[in-house]
């Protein structure tokens, strides 16, 4: 099963590189008539020419990393040319962006390249597909991208989980991380919070809730199973109904208070409302621990 994914992966990006043999490197430049280089042919262009590519899923490049491999292309060149198409006069990028990057450092003026011709479409799924193969994009990012080929290319999930050789499950939990709050998104392309984790916060649907376990993990070390026991109380203790006395509907302005309330102690804050200006603020908690945290914001 595995090796099929893996294959169907390669001869997905090689069916939107509409090649189907493989390319074999030219040791020269291929230059035709007026100059124009053939598309699908190995040839050399100017780095100068060769504008980033729109579609990159990738946003951001880790700075060591360049300067280790524009090291290695001083030394021996780069070996694995980038692959562009023809845009005007000039050429974009398809993949290839941290070739191109170190090859800039490199103080190289012309690059190696395949010349490819491609639509819009095929340039954001060979953008993906590529990183995927060989970047390890964070989360987050690949959530973003398979967000846009759903959008952009008009694709459905199956089709998706088609294109970059993952089952539909797989493409689902991408794409549900985009349903966490900022924060919890930015602790995931930070990698302080795993994907494992992120998964164990979304079997929580309230965003109190939701960013309460995100600071436990980050704070306390939380492995991925204590965040998913830690749900699970959460989730228990949210199943015990109060039938004692019917609360009276909270107005707008005692809803601001209640949701201030929430953010200062990052967990779900209520306030009962029973008429004649009477009610209760419900504060509830855990575990002792986070009981202990919340009367040190009480000052007790």
């Amino acid at each position: 099963m595995t090796n099929q994914r893996k294959t169907g992966l390669g001869r997905g990006l090689s069916a939107l590189l509409n090649d189907s043999e493989a390319v074999q490197t030219a040791s020269k430049p291929e230059v035709v008539k007026d100059n124009v280089l053939s598309p699908g042919n190995v040839s050399h262009v100017q780095i100068s020419q060769v504008e980033v590519n729109p579609f990159q899923p990738r946003t951001e490049f880790d700075q060591e990393a360049l300067e280790e491999l524009s090291a290695s292309i001083k030394l021996q060149g780069l070996i694995q040319p980038i692959t562009v198409r023809k845009a005007g006069g000039s050429y974009q990028l398809i993949s290839g962006e941290r070739r191109l990057r170190a090859s800039k450092l490199a103080g190289l003026t012309e690059i190696p390249a395949y010349i490819r011709t491609a639509n819009d479409q095929q340039m954001l799924e060979m953008a993906l597909i590529e990183n995927i193969q060989r970047e390890n994009l964070n989360a987050i990012e690949v959530a973003l991208s398979f967000q846009r080929m759903l959008d952009e290319c008009n694709l459905k999930q199956e089709e998706l989980g088609d294109r970059v050789s993952k089952n539909r499950s797989t493409v689902t939990n991408y794409l549900r991380l985009l349903k966490l709050p900022p924060a919890i998104q930015a602790s995931i392309r930070d990698n302080q919070i795993s994907m494992g984790h992120a998964k164990a916060i979304l079997g929580l649907d309230d965003v109190d809730k939701q960013l309460y376990v995100h600071d436990e993990i980050i704070s306390s070390g939380l492995s991925v199973r204590k965040a998913e026991e830690l749900v699970r109380l959460i989730q228990q203790s949210g199943l015990k109904k109060d039938n004692a006395q019917k609360n009276e509907p909270v107005s707008f302005q005692y809803q601001k208070i209640q949701d201030d309330l929430a953010s200062k102690f990052a967990t779900r804050v209520k306030l009962k409302m029973q008429g004649k200006g009477k009610g209760a603020i419900e504060i509830p908690f855990v575990s002792e621990d986070d009981l202990s945290r919340i009367l040190e914001l009480l000052d007790w």
